[in-house]
Parts: structure tokens; C-alpha cells; sequence
């Protein structure tokens, strides 16, 4: 046993002390965690009802004459969703719509079609609701939302455009296809890490506000973005990647409600993305994201691996399954505190084992 321990002391004396012992990165808690967000059977069903409502749209002449072409966008399609993914976007081109057809046109021949295609559900609900500047069809076999978003080309000829909120006959640029092309480089810039971290990045949002608060999950991806393209966030392994993103996230918001710093659209020269929160919302995110920084920092420093899975945990909370998110490691209580072993110091016998250690 001494020649085990002996062994033991000196692997333990060469790892690495800057961030906390090697342990405290807890690299395959941080693997399940991002497993236990994972959609489940949502990947499925997502691009089934896409393609359901794509079939609606296309069957329609009217629609078929506007050249009608529709595409996934949105956080399923760039592959940041988390559990559960209750609904999903679908970008509906219009390529050839003629510049006389206002938005209220357009979205009133959305709804023709498609509530003539999915009508009722088992309770006499309408299926499909019309929005500010979408199609809402709801799947309640599969437990989601389809958004459906008619666009017309901006005068450009590169972008697009939406309709407007709040306004029956204005259109808004925008360009979301970019942000997937954009996301799959980042990622691969950054080995893989970056898609993952954005992940982690949404979880912690959900965690620390409370359901359906602002700012949403896409305002804390494009914030990631940003703090990625700044080129501040690094790592060696997810919790290296996890925590300087938190970081750098926690700044940009701050920047944004102390001082009025947009949040820069990376789809669009010279624009900001829009925030739908109120100032008791923003300046919530503010205090908390800035907090779970600081806790995330400590926790990476932190060498009791108990410790830092327990702050690790705190930030990422229960999935949408409302299962704990970041488990403890083995030999750990859920307290944090080591568990009792039967071994004690000098003991003449030691229990029977798997005889893994060899």
C-alpha cells in the first residue's frame, strides 16, 4: 500500500496547480452535463413537423407562385437547444413575393393555409395561432411549437426581410441563415468547444431567472458569440471554456445595462440585436450572471472536488426533465462532503476490491 500511495503522491505532485488540481475540472461530470441537456427525442420530432408545415405551405398555389422555399433556423438548427425544445423556427422564403404584398397579407395567407391544414386539436383549440409576425402551429403529439416566418428579400439581394412587430405593413432586415454558417466556424475555430459552452451558457441562464424571464437564450448565445469573437475566451477543457464564457458574458451584459452597450448583431453590418426585457429583468441578469462568474471562477480554483461540483451544479441547475444537471463525483455526497470509506489509517486489513487499480 505504501508503494501505491507513493505512486499516487507523485502523479498528484506533477498535475497542474494555476486552476486547482486536475480533479477539480471534473471533465466527465461536465461531459454528462452536457448529455443530460441534450434534446431527447425533440431531434426527431423537429424536423418532422418542419416538414410537415413546409408540405402545407408548398401545396399552395398562391404560395407556390411567391416561389415559396422554406428553411430551419433558430437554436435547434445551430445546434444550441437544450432540453426540452418546445418549439421550433422555420424560415419561409419567399423569393418572388411581389413588393405590393404587405406583411398582413402575407401572414393572413399563412394562416388560410395552414389552419385549413391542421385545423383542431382534441380539444376544438385552433392548432394554429397567428403572431406579430409568424404562424404559431402547435404538434401536440410531439409537445412543440412550429413558428413559421414569412420573408420577403431585401433590397440587397444578400438579406432578408420579416415582418415587423406591431406594424401590418412594414418589414424588418434580417439574415438568420448567417448565424449557422457563423456558429459551425466558431465551433471549429475552437476544437469543437464552442457549441457545447453555448449550451452550458443557456442552461445557466435558465437557472438563475425564472421561467419565461428576459433576457431569452437567444440574447445569451449572441452574447457568447461576442465573447468568443473577442477572443477572451479560451480553455483547455469545457470547464476552462465554460467559465471564461461566463465571464465574459457576465461583462457584456453589464456593459449593456450600466452603460447602454448594444449587443452587436453578428448577421448584420452596423446593427444590434433587439432585447425584449424590462429594467427589473436586465439589472436580475445583471446581479446574477455577474455573481455566477465569480462562483464559477472560485470553483475552478477550487482543489475539493466536492466543492466545485457543488458550485458547479448551483449554476447549471435541473434540466427540462428536472433532473440535477451537474452530478457529483464518485466518492462525493450530494452535500458535497467526502463519503465515509472503511479504510482508516494503518489498518492491518483492507475490504475486498474490483482490482481495478493495476
Amino acid at each position: 500500500m505504501s508503494v501505491l500511495h507513493d505512486r499516487l503522491d507523485s502523479i498528484q505532485s506533477l498535475l497542474p496547480r494555476s486552476e486547482g488540481l486536475l480533479v477539480a475540472h471534473l471533465i466527465q461530470q461536465f461531459k454528462d452535463a452536457l448529455s443530460s441537456i441534450e434534446p431527447g427525442d425533440d431531434k426527431a420530432n423537429a424536423p418532422e413537423a418542419h416538414q410537415l408545415v413546409r408540405q402545407a405551405l408548398g401545396a399552395d398555389a398562391k404560395l407556390a407562385e411567391y416561389g415559396v422555399d422554406p428553411v430551419l433556423i433558430g437554436s435547434y438548427k445551430r445546434s444550441v437547444s437544450i432540453k426540452r425544445v418546445k418549439d421550433v423556427d422555420v424560415f419561409v422564403r419567399l423569393p418572388d413575393l411581389p413588393s405590393d404584398v404587405t406583411s398582413k397579407d402575407i401572414l393572413d395567407r399563412f394562416f388560410k393555409v395552414l389552419h385549413a391544414e391542421f385545423g383542431v386539436d382534441s380539444s376544438a383549440r385552433r392548432r394554429t395561432v397567428r403572431q406579430d409576425r409568424s404562424l404559431k402551429i402547435a404538434f401536440p403529439e410531439y409537445d412543440l411549437d412550429v413558428d413559421a416566418v414569412p420573408a420577403r428579400p431585401h433590397w440587397d439581394g444578400t438579406t432578408w426581410e420579416i415582418p415587423q412587430k406591431g406594424h401590418e405593413d412594414k418589414w424588418v432586415q434580417t439574415n438568420p441563415e448567417v448565424l449557422t454558417s457563423l456558429s459551425s466556424e466558431m465551433n471549429a475555430a475552437h476544437g469543437g468547444y464552442y457549441v457545447p459552452t453555448v449550451k452550458l451558457l443557456r442552461q445557466t441562464r435558465r437557472a438563475l431567472l425564472r421561467r419565461g424571464a428576459k433576457p431569452g437564450g437567444f440574447f445569451i448565445e449572441v452574447a457568447t458569440y461576442q465573447a468568443f469573437k473577442s477572443g477572451l475566451v479560451s480553455g483547455n477543457d469545457h470547464a476552462e471554456y465554460y467559465v471564461s464564457a461566463l465571464e465574459e458574458v457576465a461583462k457584456i451584459i453589464n456593459n449593456f445595462v450600466v452603460y447602454g452597450i448594444g449587443v452587436t448583431d453578428p448577421t448584420l453590418w452596423g446593427k444590434t440585436i433587439s432585447i425584449r426585457a424590462t429594467e427589473d429583468e436586465l439589472e436580475t441578469a445583471r446581479v446574477r450572471f455577474g455573481d455566477a462568474a465569480a462562483s464559477a471562477r472560485s470553483a475552478l480554483k477550487e482543489e475539493d472536488a466536492g466543492k466545485s461540483a457543488l458550485a458547479f451544479q448551483k449554476l447549471l441547475g435541473k434540466n427540462g426533465d428536472d433532473d440535477t444537471v451537474f452530478k457529483m463525483p464518485p466518492g462525493f455526497n450530494e452535500d458535497g462532503t467526502k463519503r465515509a470509506t472503511a479504510i482508516s489509517a494503518g489498518a492491518r486489513t483492507v475490504p475486498a476490491g474490483m482490482r481495478t487499480f493495476g
